[in-house]
Order: C-alpha cells, then sequence, then structure tokens
C-alpha cells in the first residue's frame, strides 16, 4: 500500500466513526451484518493532529550550510541552458539529500566531508560560506575538477567529493521530470518521481 492511501485511510477513519454513530441502532437480539450493532457510545474516538505540528515535514541529511552548499554547486556545474532548467530547478539537490541519506556511510562521509571543505575554503579565501558566494567566486574553488581524469581516486577529500558530486548532480538532474518535460525522450517515464 502506497503512503499516501495510507493516510487517506486514517484521515478517513473519524468519517466512518461518524457516519457509523448516525446509523439507527439495531433492535436488541438483532445482528447487523456479521457482528453486532454498535451504539454511537462504543466507536472509537480518534484524536487527530496535523503532521507538520508533530513532525518535521521535509527531514533532511545535510545541515543547512551543507545543502545552501550542495545547491550552489549544482547550479555551477549545471545551469540553465538552452531552455533547460538549472539542477536547483529539477529538484537535484534535494533529491540527492534523499539519496546520500539513504546511501552507505562512506558516501555520506564523502559528501558531508566534500561539503564541509567547500565551505571552509569558502571561509579562507571569502570569508563566507560557499553557498552564498557568486558563481564566479564558487568557480574559483572548483579547481580540482579542471585537472584531467585518471583512475586513481584524487588524494584531496574535496577534490573526491567533487569527482563524484559532477556525475551525481548530472544524473539527477538529466533524469528529472523538469528536465526532461518538453523533450525528446519525454513521457517515456525515464524520470524520478518527487517523494510525496
Amino acid at each position: 500500500m502506497k503512503r499516501r492511501h495510507f493516510f487517506r485511510s486514517l484521515a478517513a477513519a473519524p468519517t466512518a466513526a461518524a457516519l457509523l454513530g448516525q446509523q439507527p441502532a439495531a433492535t436488541p437480539g438483532t445482528q447487523q451484518g456479521r457482528g453486532r450493532a454498535l451504539a454511537a457510545e462504543d466507536v472509537p474516538k480518534l484524536e487527530i493532529s496535523l503532521s507538520d505540528a508533530v513532525a518535521d515535514p521535509a527531514a533532511r541529511f545535510f545541515n543547512p550550510s551543507q545543502f545552501a552548499a550542495l545547491e550552489k554547486l549544482s547550479d555551477i556545474l549545471m545551469p540553465p541552458l538552452n531552455g533547460a532548467p538549472s539542477a536547483s530547478s529539477a529538484g537535484a539537490p534535494a533529491f540527492l539529500d534523499f539519496l546520500i541519506g539513504r546511501s552507505d556511510p562512506s558516501r555520506q562521509a564523502l559528501y558531508t566531508a566534500g561539503l564541509d571543505g567547500l565551505n571552509s575554503r569558502a571561509k579562507q579565501q571569502f570569508n563566507q560560506p560557499f553557498g552564498t558566494l557568486q558563481n564566479s567566486q564558487g568557480e574559483t574553488l572548483l579547481t580540482p575538477l579542471r585537472a584531467p581524469w585518471t583512475f586513481a581516486e584524487p588524494a584531496d577529500p574535496v577534490a573526491r567529493f567533487l569527482r563524484a558530486a559532477k556525475v551525481d548532480i548530472r544524473t539527477a538532474t538529466m533524469n528529472s521530470r523538469e528536465y526532461s518535460a518538453g523533450r525528446r525522450f519525454a513521457g517515456s517515464g525515464l524520470y524520478w518521481y518527487p517523494l510525496d
């Protein structure tokens, strides 16, 4: 059962209970359906609360400064081009936040160390976190991506992160519904659906 159907059925439970309470009571000794008739006082009362009041509606793996850095990095690596949306407009950072949050610990460590490294280098060079930099300033910190590709992993943890993030951001953007709308493969179902 999909999660949304489960919550719809939970929301309908109080209505069903109220409707049961409005039905005429069966006479003593008669059966209604397979069970006995329920009196209004036998119907359980369910307390309802809004999900936003009891839980965080957008649980994130990355902390706010890491997520801002991921958004900035995504927009630098995949800007809007020829009518295609940017990575942020396509929802790639939110998707990667979900994906990395459910990935193995080594991949989580790669992303958190890389985003923290970008933020610390931005603070050293520009006195502000990476997520608040201008695109031209952020590009100066992405010099490891200009190095020739080799089979060996870079020794620098930020360079290792940038190498992995470039592929992940591109894949998440190009496989989004927003990116594929109006393109050659539009409507083929090759994009991911948002979690709701």
